[in-house]
């Protein structure tokens, strides 16, 4: 989940705002110091902080009530402004107006870098754009033979020399070569950023590259440090925006994040997983939701898109709907969800899902019941998918035996679909499933406090 203890930290925050009976000033000072302990807990910078929830007393104290909204409602609507404000507020794209597009990507040691350009390759990759790496990375034992590796793995074209020594000049080498990219993403070598051959090397090759993005790669797990490391990096190269890598788990992550105020330049992309498909471009209002367990309807979205077609998604829901879905189309659906990620990082996604409090075990169980049923749907006949009800005793046991599974498993899938198909037929069965979707949704329209 990403930043999950910040995120519970200001969930709870917000619950108390909800729990209240009365808006007056001892309230926002307690909101106001929830809000700093919270934020400092999660190593953001000390001078940031203050200045933030300086910003929201002030407004909560001096702004008039807004009609249509409740007091509690009016300050949960501030808080969320100002923390959008403080992430960058809008949303910075790369945008390929001329090509190549020439991103070079610089970080410290073990940030991540050469993982996180092989996930932004796959990015702009699925995105249509013809994508190329370059490994400059000339210092580091086995960096060429990793980013070759994932190139590979992303499907795109690698260019690296293993006898010469000097970045600038293998660059050189390719740099006609590489004209016939859309996007040429440049992987630089990791050091400590206050190492003097570092900044002597990428001053160098940003003189020589003049690329129109200077990505700095931050490791949400740095603390502190990443302030010294983003001025340096900003001074050398003049960072254009910040991929924040290891936003997944537990890791503090406000001194990456509060980076950018020193760089000035935005967060463009997030890294939620260790998976190549684990990288979001970074949305500040979506990401300040996905915090207060708003969610994040907009990556949920993008994530679908990615996952499924338009066509296949109207298609299906047509038969789910009709309760005219078999075996075939409930493993369509469950591969699409997997490609959209772990359960809880979906959940988090979806409005409202994120302020319960449900217990990561509960996901876990869920998400192991998916792939034991993935399994045993592999182990079944074309003939059986198309038509469930031919399972019988014997070909139940014989589709466990090929899954690996207890046969109580098949059974429990079975049982599964037959209450699916029933409770979609009552309430799809004899409407326009446009009509019923059309129903549904407008049970959801509201406010999004």
């Amino acid at each position: 989940m990403v930043l999950e203890k910040l995120g519970e930290s200001l969930k709870e925050t917000l619950r108390k705002i909800a729990r209240s009976m009365f808006v007056d000033e001892k309230l926002i000072d307690d909101l106001v110091k929830d809000i700093q302990k919270a934020l400092l807990q999660a190593d953001v910078n000390v001078e940031l902080v203050f200045n933030l929830t300086k910003e929201i007393k002030k407004r909560a104290l001096e702004e008039k009530d807004v009609k249509g909204i409740n007091p509690r409602e009016k300050i949960v609507k501030i808080v969320y402004e100002e923390l959008v404000k403080f992430l960058g507020e809008e949303k910075a794209e790369i945008k390929i107006a001329r090509k190549p597009v020439k991103i070079m990507m610089v970080g410290l040691y073990g940030s991540g870098k050469t993982t996180t350009t092989g996930k932004l390759a796959k990015w702009f990759s699925k995105r249509g754009y013809k994508v190329a790496l370059l490994g400059l990375d000339v210092h580091r034992p086995a960096a060429i033979d990793q980013i070759e590796q994932i190139a590979k793995q992303v499907n795109v074209k690698c260019f690296t020399d293993r006898k010469q020594k000097n970045p600038v000049k293998i660059y050189d080498e390719y740099e006609d070569e590489l004209k016939k990219f859309d996007v040429v993403i440049i992987d630089t070598a990791g050091r400590d950023a206050l190492s003097k051959d570092l900044i002597e090397e990428i001053e160098a090759l940003n003189k020589r590259i003049k690329p129109e993005e200077n990505l700095l790669v931050i490791s949400a797990d740095i603390g502190q440090a990443a302030r010294s490391q983003a001025e340096q990096f900003h001074k050398s190269c003049g960072i254009t925006g910040v991929i924040a890598t290891k936003l997944d788990g537990t890791a503090k992550a406000g001194g990456a994040l509060s980076a950018c105020s020193v760089t000035k330049a935005p967060i463009k992309f997030i890294g939620v997983g260790e998976k190549l498909d684990d990288l979001e471009e970074f949305n500040p209002k979506g990401f300040v939701s996905r915090l207060l367990g708003m969610g994040d309807l907009e990556a949920l979205l993008e994530k679908a898109k990615e996952a499924i077609t338009e066509e296949q998604a109207e298609d299906l829901g047509k038969k789910f709907l009709k309760g005219e879905f078999n075996f075939i189309d409930l493993y369509e659906q469950m591969q699409a969800l997997n490609k959209m990620g772990s359960l809880g990082k979906i959940m988090e996604m979806v409005p409202g899902m994120g302020q319960l409090k449900m217990p990561k075990e509960a996901l876990q169980v869920q998400e192991e019941k998916l792939k034991k049923w993935r399994h045993i749907l592999d182990s079944m006949t074309k003939e059986e998918l198309e038509d469930p009800e031919l399972l019988d005793n014997s070909r139940m046991d014989r589709i466990a035996n090929g899954a690996g599974l207890p046969v109580k498993d098949v059974r429990e899938l079975l049982k599964q679909y037959r209450q699916s198909k029933k409770i979609m037929k009552m309430m799809g069965g004899s409407q326009d499933p446009k009509k019923l979707m059309k129903k549904l949704g407008s049970k959801f329209k509201g406010k999004p406090f």
